[in-house]
């Protein structure tokens, strides 16, 4: 009689447990997250996608194998704030670590960017890459992190046929490897008045 109830219970559970099921089905599921049309405007951290349409997605050993080819490394980490209560005449020097060879333009994965900042972005990497479209390019920040997403995007509708998402970000990377301590690019600050201590 046991055995009986409990069959019962489970075929009354079954399709309850379904309908919960389908509740959280893909388009909840971090692993399924959908492309936006056009760049995310959203919180800038949040499960992403797990493609790029017009680019190559990389993992760590993708990365790896890209390195001998010299692809133009760009971070797109957003600059730390000045902590709150933090007295003015008191030195604040935050520190970030990068891929080692990267160019650390902070904020450049921002949605909206304004016009000048991303006349800014798209010809600074023309400037890195020689003006060769060509050339991998390879965009990250932080895991789960829109903006190296969206840095990705804008190259690729600039006409760069071989960028590459990193999604694993500084922190990916220094799994496995040793990071090196980043300035922000000169020309990008030059361009946009970003800081690094600051934003």
């Amino acid at each position: 009689m046991r055995v009986i109830a409990r069959a019962a219970a489970v075929t009354a559970i079954g399709p309850l447990l379904g309908l919960l099921l389908g509740a959280a089905g893909p388009a909840d599921s971090p692993v399924n997250v959908p492309e936006p049309d056009g760049l995310y405007t959203g919180p800038p951290r949040g499960y992403t996608p797990a493609t790029l349409k017009g680019a190559t997605v990389i993992d760590r050993k993708g990365l790896e194998a890209l390195l001998p080819e010299g692809p133009i490394l760009i971070d797109v980490v957003l600059a730390d704030h000045r902590p709150a209560g933090l007295p003015a005449d008191r030195p604040w020097l935050p520190t970030h670590r990068s891929i080692p060879g990267a160019v650390w333009m902070p904020g450049a994965g921002g949605a909206p960017l304004s016009p000048e900042k991303e006349e800014a972005f798209l010809r600074r990497v023309a400037e890195l890459t020689g003006g060769d479209r060509a050339k991998p390019v390879v965009t990250f920040c932080r895991p789960e992190c829109w903006g190296s997403w969206n840095a990705g995007k804008r190259l690729v509708a600039a006409g760069y046929s071989r960028v590459h998402w990193f999604p694993l970000g500084v922190e990916g990377w220094q799994d496995d490897h040793d990071t090196a301590v980043a300035k922000p690019d000169p020309a990008w600050t030059a361009a946009t008045g970003a800081r690094a201590a600051e934003r």
